[in-house]
């Protein structure tokens, strides 16, 4: 697998990693009896603050698939993989780093790295747009 696959697939992964990562801890609290089946908030907002971390990193990683991911997609059925290829696993690192920054802290400094890793993703997805619609 060239690098521009094989970072979209990680990409999926670490999404779906996130997913089941929420999904264990709400099943612990069910299994546990600390929250219904039926009480949870699609944001988590009724646990935790790092439940809630983890809701929004999981959805920020799920807001990004389709244009990140898509342009990875484009590039390979395009036969244009020499676009994405150099930044792909550079991409997927800012995206890591953006969720590990989240679930880790809301400082004033954390929110500023977070917003970093945050704009390498958006000049990826900015520069790949402009070469892969002028090539």
């Amino acid at each position: 697998m060239n690098s521009t696959i094989t970072a979209l697939t990680g990409f999926i992964a670490w999404s779906l990693f996130l997913l089941v990562l929420m999904e264990v801890i709400r099943s612990k609290l069910v299994v546990t009896k600390i929250v219904p089946a039926n009480g949870f908030n699609p944001d988590n907002s009724n646990l935790s603050p790092f439940m809630q971390r983890l809701a929004r990193a999981h959805a920020n990683c799920i807001e990004g698939l389709p244009i990140f991911g898509g342009l990875m997609l484009i590039a390979v059925v395009a036969g244009k993989t020499s676009i994405t290829d150099p930044l792909a696993y550079v991409l997927l690192s800012a995206r890591m780093a953006q969720s590990i920054i989240h679930l880790s802290s809301l400082s004033a400094f954390a929110v500023s790295l977070r917003f970093s890793a945050f704009a390498v993703q958006l000049s990826i997805g900015v520069y790949w747009s402009i070469r892969l619609l002028l090539t």
